[in-house]
């Protein structure tokens, strides 16, 4: 605000007051009667008075650092001065006194350095305590605010995101799997089939169901991966969407093993089962639970010497959780490494030139924690690899 050159130096008025209000009923009255008092006063003095509602400029509220309303502040002249509770009226009649003498120290005072003009004939800057510099404050105070919630979006947007990417990586690493298994399944039934005769030669006709059982199973798995990356792709939440429902784990991981056998197989690897008949069922999702145990099983083989062993084992471990462990007599896990081990990406310096222990059981982490469970992984007596993963039990 300028000023005329034979205008005071204050050219609002010097004593300066902010009310600060709500909208609860309880807090009504008290603020009538703080305005009628002050509207009597001004028959009297000279004072500058503005309002302001905390429903709508909150800001400003913690920018006085007010922890009750109403409150009444004089802003200006220096010191600042808060009144606030349930008697600010009687308050206000005590410190009147004292804010007049104030006021008429600051006038004398600015009266003495009306010299005080640049060439122009300008006024000195008022004080950073004037109701007009507030008003600047106020909205330096709320762009501020604006700025740190467009950050906190553009954080959360970047990390869903990043999550997205993760996820679709992981996805597209894991369609790998089954469509593996399809075409070695359809290899198999296609070098084998006479189209002369008709028939399957040197397949047994139960063989044959059972390729074809494998291929539907596996194109079913791979049908539940292209839907969650498009899940992925369209949802904004940062947790794997779960369907659980009463789930066999025990029988899930003997299919799984079935689907396996000729990986296994292959490097004369000897198989271990230790599931109790009684193992309970969990709650859980099936197609995300497989896709753990496949995981687990495909890394298992991997990194298990020929003619080693894999040992695959079930505990109901308390009322509420189910632990499923699988065991190698692979090289095992660095202690130092076990927490990583999880991490996106994470590859041991031995596992470079090899696939596995990366995406995959970033993947694992994620859906045993959407199902409220914990994943970890020791070693075992020979030194191999032992992953543990506990699911809650299904509620009888």
């Amino acid at each position: 605000m300028q000023a005329s050159q034979d205008q005071p130096i204050y050219s609002q008025a010097p004593l300066q007051l902010l009310l600060f209000v709500d909208g609860r009923p309880k807090s009504r009255q008290q603020v009538q009667r703080i305005r009628a008092y002050l509207k009597e006063l001004q028959a009297d003095y000279k004072f500058e008075l503005q309002i302001i509602d905390v429903g709508q400029q909150p800001y400003l509220a913690e920018h006085f650092k007010l922890v009750a309303t109403p409150a009444l502040i004089k802003i200006h002249p220096e010191p600042r001065h808060i009144l606030a509770g349930s008697n600010i009226v009687a308050q206000l009649k005590n410190c009147w006194p004292r804010w007049q003498a104030s006021v008429d120290a600051y006038v004398k005072l600015h009266n003495e350095l009306q010299e005080n003009t640049d060439e122009g004939g300008r006024l000195l800057p008022s004080s950073p305590n004037s109701i007009a510099s507030v008003a600047v404050s106020a909205e330096l105070i709320r762009l501020s605010d604006e700025i740190f919630h467009l950050r906190k979006e553009k954080e959360q947007l970047e990390e869903q995101l990043q999550f997205k990417d993760r996820v679709i990586a992981m996805l597209a690493h894991d369609l790998r799997n089954p469509l593996t298994a399809v075409a070695i399944a359809l290899d198999t039934l296609q070098s084998n089939y006479n189209q002369d005769k008709g028939e399957f030669e040197r397949l047994t006709p139960a063989i044959a169901s059972h390729l074809f059982k494998q291929a539907r199973n596996q194109t079913r798995i791979i049908d539940r991966l292209i839907t969650d990356l498009l899940q992925v792709r369209r949802n904004n939440e940062k947790e794997l969407p779960i369907q659980p429902q009463k789930t066999d784990l025990g029988k899930l991981c003997l299919e799984i093993l079935e689907e396996l056998r000729d990986r296994y197989t292959a490097k004369s690897l000897k198989i271990e089962k230790d599931i109790p008949q009684d193992l309970p069922f969990v709650y859980a999702d099936p197609e995300r639970i497989r896709q753990v145990l496949m995981n687990l099983l495909d890394n298992a083989i991997k990194y298990t010497p020929e003619g080693g062993t894999i040992s695959i084992s079930g505990l109901h471990r308390t009322t509420q959780k189910v632990q499923f462990s699988i065991a190698d007599t692979g090289p095992g896990i660095p202690e130092e490494n076990r927490e990583q081990i999880f991490e996106n990406h994470f590859r041991l310096e031995r596992d470079e030139a090899t696939e596995g222990y990366g995406i995959g059981l970033c993947l694992c982490q994620r859906i045993v924690r959407a199902h409220y469970g914990q994943i970890w992984v020791d070693s075992t007596p020979s030194g191999g690899a032992w992953f543990h993963f506990t699911l809650p039990v299904y509620p009888t």
